[in-house]
């Protein structure tokens, strides 16, 4: 599977939005949202995607490997779920701490088109051989 290295940057800069407004407000049902956005984002495509793609009807000049992209959404996931326990916990620092780090890597990706997460994922890749194993087709 292939992804528009446009439309990633694109719900980056929404993620990048989002995960701010969740900071100054301290808002648990936003952080919710975005983690079911992360959520769609491994399984299937991103709301992002869809409404970058309805409203850019140009094909992108080049596509990349879709893995790295939904592995960076699998780990926002994990952030926004940590963050989200932390907010109706009560455990501020986690809350906080775990929704700016999703921040930073969104604002990463959305500003300099930097992924964290695809790092991350290429790295694993490149460290266990058995990540490097193609699923057959």
């Amino acid at each position: 599977m292939r992804a528009d290295p446009r439309a990633l940057r694109f719900g980056a800069a929404i993620t990048t939005l989002v995960l701010a407004l969740v900071l100054v407000t301290g808002s648990a049902w936003l952080l919710a949202v975005q983690a079911m956005v992360f959520a769609l984002g491994v399984v299937s495509r991103s709301p992002y995607t869809m409404l970058f793609k309805a409203l850019v009807k140009s094909a992108p000049k080049e596509t990349e490997d879709a893995r790295p992209p939904k592995f960076a959404q699998a780990v926002g996931l994990v952030f926004a779920i940590a963050g989200l326990v932390g907010y109706l916990t009560g455990i501020t620092p986690l809350a906080l701490v775990a929704t700016a780090a999703a921040l930073l890597a969104a604002f990463l990706n959305a500003a300099f088109g930097f992924c964290l997460g695809c790092e991350m994922y290429l790295l694993i890749r490149r460290l266990l051989p058995a990540a490097n194993m193609e699923v057959s087709k």
